[in-house]
C-alpha cells in the first residue's frame, strides 16, 4: 500500500512524502529513517492512483539503463544526463536532470536519491549507500535488479493463478444474479395460483420473485448499498488488518505467507548483506518488509545478535526460520558467505510457494466450478419442481 505524509524534513521544510509500505508503521519508519519528523499520515486512495496510470518513475528501467552505460565506461553524471537527454516525459526527464545537477555539485549518490523519497525506495536509497563505501556502484545496481526481478516473478506468478478462480466467481455470480433478479421473477407470475401446493424451498425462491417484481428498485438499492459498503470496508487499513490476522490464523494459509514474507525478507537481507552493509543495519532495512507480528519477533532476533548470539539461534529462537532455512543459515555462518546463503534460502522457498500455489489452484479451480454449478442448477431446479408437481398430479 501506498501512504501519503506530511513531514518536516532534516533542513526544517514541510514536505509531501509518498511511500511504498505494508502498513501506517512502515511508512512512518521509512520517514524516521530518512531524519523525517512526521506530522500527518494517511493511505493514498488506489481508485486515484488507477486514474494516474504510469506516473511511477520506472526505478528498475532506469537501473538497468544506468547499469548498461556504468559498464560502458561512462561517468555516474554523463550516464545519468544521457538518460535525460534520451527521456521524452518532461516529469522524468526533470526528475534526471535534477540528479544531475546534484551530482554536479558534489553529493554522492545516495544522498542525491535521498532527496527524492516519492522516487527511490529506502532500500535503493540503502543498497546505493552501501555500494559508495566499496566502490562498487554497477555490481549494486545488477543486484537490485535481479532481486526485483525474482520479486516481480514471484507476484505474476501469485497473479496468473488468481484470475482464473476469480473469472469463475465473477461469472458464476453473474449468472446467479441473472437468475435471481430476472429469470426467477417471471417464474413467480407463472406460478402465483399454485403456490400452496410447492415445495417449501420453491416457496421461498418464488416469494423472493414476488418481492422482486413489487419492490425491484428497494431491492438493487439494497444490494447496491451492500456492494459499496464491501467495497469500503476491505479498502479501510483497520478491516484489512484484520483479515490479514484471520488469514494468519489458519494453519495452512498462516504458513504459507509466513513463508512468502521471509522469502522476501531473506532475499533483500542477502542483497544488501553481499553490497557491503552491517548485518543488524540490514536487518533494520528489512523489518518494513515482515507481518507486525513477525517485525516484533525479529526486533528481539536483532537484540540477541546485537549482545553477541548466532545469527541461526537467534533467527530460530524468534520463529523466524523454517527446518530448510535453520540449516543453511548454520552452513552460512560457517562459511562466513551469510548474504550468498540467504538469498539461496530465499530462492528455494520462492519454487516451494510456486509449487503450492500450483497445487492449490489445480484443486481449488474444480472445487469452485462445483460449487458455482451446484447453486446455479439449485436455482433452476427450485423454479421447475412446481413444473414436476404439476406433472405428477396429471398422470
Amino acid at each position: 500500500m501506498r501512504y501519503e505524509l506530511k513531514a518536516i524534513s532534516p533542513a526544517g521544510r514541510v514536505e509531501a512524502l509518498d511511500f511504498q509500505a505494508l502498513d501506517e508503521s512502515g511508512a512512518r519508519q521509512q520517514a524516521l529513517e530518512r531524519g523525517y519528523t512526521v506530522l500527518s499520515l494517511r493511505r493514498k486512495s488506489s481508485l486515484l492512483q488507477a486514474w494516474r496510470p504510469g506516473q511511477r518513475f520506472p526505478v528498475v528501467l532506469f537501473s538497468q539503463e544506468l547499469l548498461v552505460l556504468l559498464d560502458s565506461g561512462l561517468p555516474l553524471v554523463d550516464a545519468i544526463q544521457t538518460l535525460a537527454d534520451k527521456e521524452r516525459r518532461a516529469d522524468f526527464r526533470g526528475t534526471l536532470e535534477r540528479m544531475a545537477g546534484a551530482l554536479r555539485r558534489g553529493l554522492p549518490f545516495s544522498a542525491v536519491l535521498e532527496q527524492l523519497p516519492q522516487t527511490f525506495s529506502s532500500l535503493y536509497v540503502a543498497t546505493v549507500r552501501a555500494s559508495e563505501r566499496t566502490s562498487d556502484l554497477a555490481p549494486s545496481l545488477a543486484r537490485y535488479v535481479e532481486y526485483e526481478n525474482q520479486l516481480s516473478a514471484i507476484r505474476k506468478r501469485l497473479v496468473n493463478a488468481s484470475i482464473y478462480p476469480l473469472l469463475l466467481i465473477a461469472v458464476g455470480g453473474l449468472v446467479s444474479l441473472f437468475l435471481m433478479l430476472y429469470v426467477v421473477p417471471r417464474f413467480s407470475r407463472i406460478y402465483e395460483e399454485r403456490v400452496a401446493d410447492m415445495p417449501f424451498f420453491s416457496k421461498a425462491l418464488l416469494g423472493w420473485g414476488q418481492m422482486i417484481e413489487g419492490h425491484g428498485m428497494l431491492v438493487l438499492g439494497v444490494l447496491g448499498g451492500f456492494a459499496v459498503a464491501a467495497i469500503y470496508a476491505l479498502r479501510a487499513a483497520a478491516v484489512r488488518a484484520r483479515l490479514s490476522r484471520a488469514l494468519w490464523r489458519f494453519p495452512a494459509i498462516g504458513e504459507r505467507m509466513k513463508v512468502y514474507q521471509l522469502a522476501r525478507f531473506y532475499r533483500t537481507i542477502g542483497m544488501l548483506l553481499r553490497g557491503g552493509m552491517p548485518l543488524v543495519a540490514a536487518l533494520d532495512m528489512g523489518a518494513q518488509l515482515l507481518h507486525p507480528a513477525l517485525r516484533e519477533r525479529l526486533s528481539a532476533a536483532r537484540r540477541a545478535i546485537s549482545e553477541g548470539r548466532q545469527i541461526s539461534a537467534s533467527m530460530e529462537g524468534n520463529g523466524l526460520t523454517t527446518p530448510v532455512a535453520l540449516r543453511m543459515l548454520v552452513v552460512g555462518e560457517q562459511s562466513g558467505n551469510m548474504g550468498a546463503m540467504m538469498e539461496r534460502i530465499a530462492a528455494f522457498h520462492d519454487e516451494e510457494i510456486s509449487r503450492w500455489v500450483e497445487w492449490f489452484t489445480r484443486l481449488f479451480e474444480p472445487i469452485l466450478m462445483a460449487l458455482i454449478g451446484l447453486v446455479i442448477g439449485g436455482i433452476v431446479i427450485l423454479m421447475y419442481m412446481p413444473i414436476f408437481e404439476i406433472a405428477g398430479s396429471l398422470r
